[in-house]
């Protein structure tokens, strides 16, 4: 039965399974049967099934909710049968909870659309309940609601979801014959969490039990044929901790399943044109993927044979008349893609998606993720990979004018294709679970907000409107400046059915409290929604605390909110209650590693709290996230500076010197400064001074783009040894930058009103002429020692006659007490300096 079971995670039997299968006892089954029918994707007849229909013949009391009914009526089943007849009965159930999986899938992600009549298998009293089949929709659907988190509205046929859950997720435990049951559980997991508003707790603590049980199955990848499943499930075990934001371990899972192909997947560069006018060849991005020593997988027959072309989207061509519709290289047979597989491709697209994840939004970002899409669409083979890559593909065009014609035409060709019946289901189900493919509602929403930015509101309200997607209709009426519009739409919808979410959008359009309150009694008190959405007006208002109140209750209900937990981090800080931030940033960032802001602001929490090392810790995790912001580097600047990790502040502030060509600090200067020529130990015990080369590169770098900052130039003087070292070099670059500063102070404004001003100005130049003494002394040519001495004499007769014209007593015509002092040291320093000129001049 095991060959069966991974012949069915496949989708389909190879030639030897199928002739080995015909001959043993399942395909006599009734369970054989319905394995038939999956294998050829024949899903809805599964339903036509007699052991299905017998599963619920049972009469339905009206009092009975719907899950209940079919939770009671598949453990009765599968309970009252003997010993022999249990596995068997375990087969059927096991395979209708698949084949409803498989069928969901198909009437909401793949298509053709699925047309299932619920009166063929369902009693009539459980139908005759609901009056209407919109009633058994909306109840269907409130029972898929998790975590506080509403479902999609127009989901088609959400019972089928209802059975896979009840059948692969509730009654698991008595399906005890089946190896492969934790894998299709995950699988349901991951489809249902698609259908959420948000991420989902519970869906993911049932996904990491079923991916640690599925390693646990040793006998699934045993032996050189199971290498194909190894690839999927390390795919699927990925993108399940990407969605919820484990990108540690969903890198390596990637990396897992491509060590198994082992493929070489690296960026390069290659020569190449990319217009039809360039006459050079030059760089281009493009992605090089080559077998490690021609390695070549065995059991091909094991993996999805290729779709015909004329089965899968429609590629469109670029038709531009400059650009080019795929890179020309020079060398072509060089970068030859090799013949891939299915899972082959679906690990370069996993790696794609992985990185496009872990990079920041940028221009190169974009670059590089086209260069993943071009190779994927380079063989068209499979519908999941061939969808998922065109699809990323229009997101990245959109932005650009000569391709956004493309990517529009390209996004209504992936939105019709859900209703063309050409491609089976079979075709398209290849590969599905290893490509996350999008529903099909969401597809048409890419349409319609492409249609939007393009200025066709008319067009994407009506897409909008027709998927009942509430909220982007509403924004679209916001950004047209059409209030009462967004108003009037939603009160017409509350008035044929009150729903939590139609409540929260007119609490948005209104930014009035009543109709969240509304929604939460309503979902009585479960609609994560309704508090979030109260929360973030609260904020609006600056009303922090009782922003503070509802945030609390919406993470209560659902702690896997990002943005919830990072706003809940502002208004605590707001309300300067560190520890509560200090608790929601940290939960941010184990939601999501790379973000950046989070970590930032997890810093200034740390740093109100006094926990500095913490919060030097957490600034390098930011900078790791984003290296560009710049307010960030001055936060590391400032808490590097503040715990003595000295080394790291000089690499923050040439760092903030890249980012802003003008900044200064010279606060952290001085500290700095201080720390090198005192010897002040730096945080891990080493004495500060071995950093005096770099601080004089910085200071160096510094005082060439403010070049007016006094302060700065007696700071690098002092790095010097403000002409007190005994080395001639340091004494004559101290006088050079004594004097540079001389000259800021001399040239700002009003410093000769101001006695203290002045006396600062005066103390100043004798240094200079103390410093210029020391440094006439090591000179050996006369005459330039001469000079300095010269310059230095000139500017202090300048500064007393100064003082003496500004500074004098009338009615006594002498200069005044306070500034005397001063005044008789200049005067003394000039006689001084006088003299040594003489003696010089008389050597000469």
């Amino acid at each position: 039965m095991l060959a069966l079971e991974r012949a069915l995670l496949r989708g389909f039997l190879s030639a030897a399974e199928s002739l080995e299968w015909k001959q043993g006892e399942v395909a006599a089954a009734e369970s054989g049967s319905l394995l038939q029918l999956m294998f050829d994707g024949k899903y809805e007849a599964i339903f036509s099934n007699s052991a299905i229909q017998n599963v619920f013949s049972a009469s339905f009391e009206t009092e009975e909710n719907i899950d209940t009914y079919l939770e009671k009526q598949i453990l009765a089943y599968l309970d009252c049968s003997a010993e022999v007849d249990n596995v068997e009965r375990q087969r059927l159930i096991f395979l209708l909870g698949v084949g409803s999986l498989q069928l969901f899938v198909q009437s909401n992600w793949t298509g053709p659309p699925v047309q299932l009549k619920l009166q063929d298998f369902f009693p009539p009293a459980l139908l005759q309940k609901f009056c209407e089949p919109k009633m058994l929709h909306a109840t269907i659907l409130k029972l898929l609601v998790l975590d506080g988190e509403s479902v999609y509205t127009l989901t088609s046929h959400p019972i089928l979801l209802l059975i896979a859950r009840i059948i692969l997720v509730n009654s698991r435990h008595k399906l005890t014959s089946l190896q492969t049951l934790p894998w299709w559980t995950l699988r349901c997991v991951n489809i249902h969490q698609q259908l959420l508003e948000e991420r989902s707790p519970e869906l993911f603590t049932v996904a990491q039990a079923c991916i640690k049980q599925v390693t646990e199955v040793e006998a699934l990848f045993t032996g050189g044929e199971s290498w194909h499943l190894a690839v999927q499930f390390h795919l699927e075990s990925a993108y399940t901790f990407l969605f919820y934001y484990e990108y540690k371990k969903a890198k390596h899972c990637f990396n897992m399943a491509k060590d198994i192909t082992k493929l070489q997947i690296n960026l390069t560069g290659a020569l190449g044109k990319r217009t039809r006018f360039q006459e050079k060849y030059v760089a281009q991005l493009i992605l090089d993927v080559q077998r490690t020593d021609g390695f070549l997988l065995p059991h091909s027959e094991l993996s999805p044979a290729p779709t015909p072309l004329e089965s899968l989207t429609i590629n469109y061509d670029l038709n531009d008349d400059t650009v080019l519709n795929e890179i020309k290289l020079a060398d072509a047979d060089q970068y030859q893609v090799p013949d891939l597989c299915a899972e082959e491709l679906a690990v370069i697209l996993g790696i794609c998606i992985d990185f496009q994840k872990n990079n920041p939004i940028h221009k190169l970002t974009e670059e590089e993720l086209l260069a993943f899409t071009s190779c994927l669409l380079s063989q068209p083979k499979f519908w999941a990979i061939q969808t998922s890559a065109l699809l990323l593909r229009t997101k990245l065009e959109k932005g650009s004018t000569r391709r956004m014609e493309r990517a529009m035409k390209q996004t209504q060709a992936l939105a019709d294709q859900f209703e063309n019946t050409n491609t089976s289901v079979s075709e398209r189900m290849k590969i599905f679970y290893c490509c996350q493919v999008p529903p099909h509602w969401a597809i048409q929403r890419q349409l319609a907000n492409l249609l939007f930015e393009l200025g066709c509101t008319g067009s994407a309200l009506q897409i909008f409107e027709e998927l009942e997607m509430w909220e982007d209709a509403v924004i679209c009426y916001e950004r047209a400046g059409q209030h009462g519009k967004a108003e009037e739409i939603l009160r017409r919808e509350l008035e044929k059915k009150e729903t939590p979410g139609l409540y929260c959008l007119l609490g948005d359009v209104l930014k009035d409290h009543q109709y969240y309150d509304k929604a939460w009694e309503l979902s009585r008190h479960r609609s994560a929604r309704a508090q979030r959405s109260k929360g973030l007006l609260h904020l609006r208002n600056r009303q922090f605390r009782e922003c503070v109140e509802c945030f609390e209750r919406s993470v209560q209900i659902n702690p896997m909110q990002l943005g919830v937990w990072f706003s809940l981090g502002c208004a605590y800080i707001a309300l300067e209650g560190y520890e509560g931030a200090a608790k929601a940033f940290q939960r941010c960032v184990t939601l999501e590693p790379d973000n950046a802001e989070a970590w930032n602001n997890l810093s200034t929490a740390y740093i109100r709290l006094k926990q500095k090392i913490k919060a030097f810790r957490t600034l390098q995790e930011a900078l790791k996230c984003n290296y560009e912001h710049w307010q960030i580097w001055e936060n590391y600047l400032l808490t590097s500076t503040d715990v003595g990790e000295f080394s790291e502040a000089i690499k923050a502030y040439h760092r903030l010197m890249d980012l802003r060509e003008k900044y200064k600090d010279t606060q952290v200067l001085a500290i700095l400064v201080r720390a090198v020529v005192d010897g002040v130990a730096d945080r891990a015990g080493e004495v500060s001074s071995g950093l005096k080369g770099k601080l004089q590169e910085l200071l160096g770098r510094v005082t060439s783009r403010v070049t007016n900052d006094g302060a700065i130039w007696r700071l690098y003087a002092q790095l010097y040894g403000n002409g007190e070292n005994d080395s001639g070099e340091d004494i004559e670059k101290s006088l050079q930058y004594l004097t540079k500063a001389h000259k800021c102070e001399i040239q700002s404004s009003d410093w000769e009103k101001d006695v203290s001003s002045f006396k600062e100005v005066v103390k100043g130049a004798i240094e200079i002429a103390h410093v210029a003494i020391k440094c006439s002394k090591n000179k050996s040519n006369r005459q330039e020692a001469l000079q300095i001495l010269s310059s230095s004499r000139l500017n202090l007769r300048g500064l007393s006659s100064k003082a003496k014209q500004l500074f004098i007593d009338v009615t006594s015509n002498e200069v005044h007490s306070e500034i005397a002092d001063e005044v008789t040291a200049m005067d003394n320093m000039i006689a001084e300096l006088q003299e040594l000129s003489n003696q010089l001049r008389d050597q000469c």
